[in-house]
């Protein structure tokens, strides 16, 4: 039995579904600043409504960022205390992929958003491939402004992300006549989503070694605007003004 956790975005969300990725159950919060305390609860409350015990679990699913930094280092920290007490593997992964990947078929570019707190976004693009039945990354996962977005997503792109009612507008705003926004049902990112994308990543590189796994912050955890612009070298960021620099190969799986 697989478990998935979500705590990158302000809806935290946990699923149990089975290792040939059949959904069993799924929990869905909303909260204020104390959103994630009731995590251990409510993984308890899961695991009780599906009448499984938590030595059943075999593998766990982790969302690893970009997104809320409190909730990256919480719902880590949860995952690798599991992991450790029953000694099953972890799978890490992009919050941005699993989020592109809730959508279904399009033509368009997807483009998931999820905003970062500092007057950015952090943000990625990817597509659907007809040779794959996938949803497949085009760039690396990024931080930068909402304005710069023009520069970022080129032809009509479809928006998805836990904040598109209010960045909707400043979408837009740059992106013009080209931007179309995904409906609101797609907009939060959901542990099922995650725990799909992650049996599918498994399959193709492995699970992760546990003490490698960290969070995925893009940006500095720091408390002052961002005075250098997004032409600042983060981790895991390819975005500069002007274009996207191409993917790695590593990049490119995840």
């Amino acid at each position: 039995m697989l478990l998935a956790i979500n705590t990158a975005t302000p809806q935290f969300s946990i699923a149990l579904m089975s290792e040939g990725g059949t959904l069993v159950a799924e929990s869905v919060f909303f909260g204020g600043s104390s959103k994630f305390r009731p995590l251990m609860p409510a993984l308890h409350h899961l695991l009780g409504s599906a009448r499984t015990d938590i030595k059943q679990l075999t593998t766990l699913a982790v969302v690893t960022g970009p997104g809320s930094f409190t909730g990256l280092r919480i719902g880590l920290s949860v995952a690798k205390g599991i992991c450790q007490g029953l000694q099953i593997p972890i799978i890490g992964l992009s919050s941005l992929k699993a989020m592109a990947s809730q959508v279904p078929y399009t033509p368009y570019t997807i483009c998931p958003v999820i905003d970062s707190r500092k007057g950015e976004i952090f943000s990625a693009l990817f597509r659907w491939s007809d040779d794959e039945g996938r949803v497949t990354r085009i760039t690396e996962d990024t931080c930068f402004r909402v304005e710069e977005l023009h520069e970022f997503a080129k032809g009509s792109v479809l928006f998805v992300g836990n904040d598109i009612q209010g960045q909707g507008p400043a979408i837009r705003e740059a992106v013009g006549h080209r931007a179309l926004l995904a409906p609101p049902h797609l907009w939060a990112l959901r542990a099922s989503a995650v725990g799909f994308v992650a049996l599918e990543q498994a399959r193709e590189k492995g699970v992760a070694e546990l003490h490698r796994l960290v969070p995925s912050y893009l940006r500095p955890p720091d408390i002052g605007p961002n005075l250098h612009g997004p032409a600042l070298k983060r981790e895991g960021a390819t975005f500069r003004p002007g274009g996207v620099l191409p993917l790695t190969k590593e990049t490119e799986k995840r």
